[in-house]
Order: structure tokens, then sequence, then C-alpha cells
């Protein structure tokens, strides 16, 4: 049976990310020599079926979602039942938000594209949005995602104005998430589960950086895990 992951967001076609998610997954394919199936699903659409119909999911970038609850509920079951759970731009904010509320025991952990005046802003508006720009990142030795590009650095694109709050850095880093990479300026750019089949979120956008003749080694070991 041919496999397939959800990709979940709401499919914009002028949404930059959101065709360049498309073609990277395309690209990844083809050096696979898979026929893995990619289908976006909308938050609001999502049920307690997602995951008899689809082996990984993938939190697209583009929030706010329709629905959000629906969205950390997906993550939260893909976390616990070790399937393959990619999260990019967006889809990083809400694993880390899904993280905080049912890991860290922050029940109110919010989003301030859902709430700014929320009491718990774990995910906040940059001081300084980081669309259109590219940084050097940082891995930590060992971490999976330095395992994955094979090095302790890279470049990658951003299209985001939220990330991580800064006030809850040091909470972030008491659970058992691993903060895997920051950026020139310092801040948490990747997260992952050091024990999960596949379980990261970057705030970058890599798939805006594969090409045909270079997939992107995240997308690429995204689909491996999942035919796995």
């Amino acid at each position: 049976m041919t496999k397939s992951i959800a990709l979940l967001g709401e499919y914009t076609p002028t949404f930059p990310p959101h065709t360049a998610t498309n073609a990277a997954i395309k690209h990844s394919q083809n050096l696979l020599n898979t026929d893995i199936t990619a289908i976006w699903v909308s938050t609001e659409e999502i049920d307690d079926t997602l995951f008899e119909q689809f082996a990984g999911i993938w939190i697209a970038p583009g929030s706010p979602y329709k629905n959000m609850e629906k969205t950390l509920w997906a993550i939260r079951y893909a976390r616990e039942n070790n399937i393959p759970c990619f999260g990019t731009c967006g889809g990083f904010q809400h694993i880390v938000l899904e993280y905080a509320r049912n890991l860290l025991g922050i029940n109110d952990a919010q989003h301030a594209e859902y709430d700014p005046y929320a009491s718990h802003l774990f995910i906040s508006e940059l001081a300084c949005s980081l669309a259109g720009r590219e940084m050097s990142l940082s891995f930590l030795p060992d971490s999976k995602i330095a395992k994955i590009y094979g090095s302790l650095s890279a470049t990658e694109q951003y299209y985001c104005n939220f990330g991580v709050n800064p006030d809850y850095i040091n909470a972030l880093k008491q659970g058992e998430l691993l903060v895997s990479a920051s950026d020139i300026e310092g801040e948490v750019r990747v997260i992952e589960h050091p024990n999960h089949k596949f379980f990261i979120g970057t705030l970058f956008v890599p798939q805006i950086r594969s090409t045909i003749e270079n997939p992107h080694p995240l997308v690429t070991t995204f689909l491996k895990t999942v035919i796995a």
C-alpha cells in the first residue's frame, strides 16, 4: 500500500512556502524513487481517523490555522505514538506550544497570533521580522539535526514574524525535547525529540532551499522515515 503524509495547514497556492513544500516533496520523491503521496488537510478537517489514513504529518507554514486545538491534538498524538512529525515555520511554533501545554504543564500557554494578551505567551511576535532573511545556524553536536545535515552549521531562510518568547527559553529547556539549533542571535530555531523516529520543528523554512538537483536533507529524511 502506498504510504501518505498529511500536510496540515490552510493551503494557499499563492503562498510561496506552500508551493515550495509541494516542490520539495517532489524533489525528495525523485531522489528516493518512491511513490509516497502528500495530501493537504485543513486543520478544521482533522479528526480521529487522521492517523488511520496517514503515516506521517507535516505541520505547514501559514498560521494562524483554522483550528489550533485540532492541530495540537495531531502533534501530541504523533509525539506520543512515535509517528513522524515535521513542523516548519508556523508548524515549529505549534510544536513548541503543544510541548509547553502537555509536557511542561503550562496549560494556558498561548500563541500571540491567536491571543496577543494571553498570560503565558510562549510564542510572541518577533522584535525584528525574519521574513525573507537568510541566517547561519549552529547545531548541537550529536543532535538529530546535525546528523541529518552532516554538519554543525547551515544557512537557511525564514518566512515568519513569530518565534519563541525569550522569557520562556529557560522553561523550554526543562523538558524532554531538545533545543538543538540556534542562530547568530542566539535564538531558538530548531527543537527535536531525541528518542523519537522523527519529531523535528524548524522556525526556518527548509523547503524554500530545496531544488531538484539538491533535495533538502530534512525533507528527504522525513520521507525516508515515513517509508520505513
